[in-house]
């Protein structure tokens, strides 16, 4: 089975994985001043305990201002400044946000929670690199502590530092035996990496302890596929059925390994049951179309493919079979018209193959006409 069928799984996990918003903890709790303010400036602890309160009622663009203003008389409180931060990350001016806490990590360098609150507001600005940077520093001081690993190993897929990525979620798992997350993305990016026996030992010692999840079990089937170990696959595939029966992408693969074995109404069975689950699979839904063609079930193909289409418009191939479907049922103007709109977008494309085969079709089907 090809490499690209890792791209559904990839796809699920490696997307939309984020970091968790900075605690607050520094606004939470009384802020100390420095030395040299704590009993001259009664200013200050009056405008802290102003942005307490105001953080406290929700009203977080008035207690940005009020440690504004105590920030700027007491210039080399860190607190202060990781408040700052943190209110900013609120409201979603990260960049900001990264401004105050860069302030802080220079007032008080071996503060791990103020290097992964710059880590998360960076990433939220799509500065990835610069991020990874603070999460490292947040894991160099605190190196027992599970998220800022997670966030270096979030911003390392982003910037595609894969090497680096498997290096965290290695530690995240040596200090967190049982994460379920840690391992899916790690085996997920193993197998993107082409390290697919690797991934597989990772997957298999997962699957025998705790951490044991349907998300593992499938990244296993489909990395043992890949291996052609047809067998073990489908076993692993089996059984993540049975802990989540509602995963569509679980029944696609099954779904591959019967079509490959010629079992084509089993193929068909699961195809279908994965549509039914994600309306908008369309790999499953051009599965289905081709064995409904290979059957000879013309008149069930062509409403599969007007499906497909509708999903894909822009797919010369399913406008090519939607046309051999219309051609087995003797609709001839309706093939043809499906075939030239293949013919057509495999030209957008440049693909000069699917054009010679469109129009070799065309001219099969007018002969047929005449």
């Amino acid at each position: 089975m090809q490499k690209q069928t890792f791209s559904l799984v990839a796809s699920l996990l490696l997307t939309g994985l984020v970091t968790t918003l900075p605690a607050k903890a520094q606004i939470s709790q009384p802020l100390l001043l420095s030395q040299s303010q704590q009993s001259s400036n009664q200013q200050i602890d009056e405008l802290l305990r102003q942005g307490r309160e105001l953080v406290d009622a929700g009203n977080f663009v008035q207690a940005v201002n009020a440690y504004q203003r105590a920030a700027a008389l007491d210039r080399e409180n860190a607190k202060i400044f990781s408040g700052i931060g943190y209110l900013q990350a609120r409201l979603g001016n990260y960049r900001e946000a990264a401004q105050a806490y860069r302030q802080a990590v220079s007032l008080e360098a071996n503060n791990a929670e103020y290097y992964y609150a710059l880590g998360y507001s960076l990433a939220q600005t799509g500065d990835n690199r610069t991020a990874a940077d603070a999460y490292r520093n947040a894991a160099r001081i605190d190196p027992n502590n599970l998220k800022h690993l997670q966030g270096l190993g979030v911003v390392l897929l982003r910037e595609e530092d894969y090497n680096g990525a498997i290096a965290a979620y290695q530690q995240i798992i040596a200090l967190d035996p049982d994460n379920q997350e840690a391992y899916e993305i790690l085996g997920t990016t193993l197998i993107q990496q082409g390290r697919t026996t690797e991934a597989i030992e990772v997957l298999q010692k997962a699957t025998r302890n705790s951490a044991r999840s349907s998300g593992m079990l499938l990244q296993l089937g489909v990395a043992l596929l890949s291996e052609g170990n047809t067998n073990a696959g489908l076993a692993a595939l089996e059984q993540a059925k049975k802990m989540d029966g509602q995963n569509p992408d679980i029944h696609y693969y099954i779904g591959k390994v019967y079509r490959q074995r010629r079992n084509l109404e089993g193929a068909l069975d699961s195809f279908r049951r994965a549509v039914s689950l994600r309306r908008n699979f369309v790999n499953a839904q051009a599965e289905i179309g081709e064995i409904l063609l290979t059957q000879g079930n013309h008149i069930e193909a062509i409403v599969a493919y007007r499906q497909l289409i509708e999903l894909a418009p822009n797919n010369p191939a399913a406008h090519y079979n939607l046309g051999l479907a219309l051609k087995g049922r003797q609709r001839y103007s309706e093939a043809i018209a499906a075939i030239e709109k293949a013919r057509d977008l495999y030209q957008e494309n440049n693909n000069r193959s699917g054009i010679r085969q469109a129009e070799a079709m065309l001219d099969e089907i007018k002969e047929k006409q005449r």
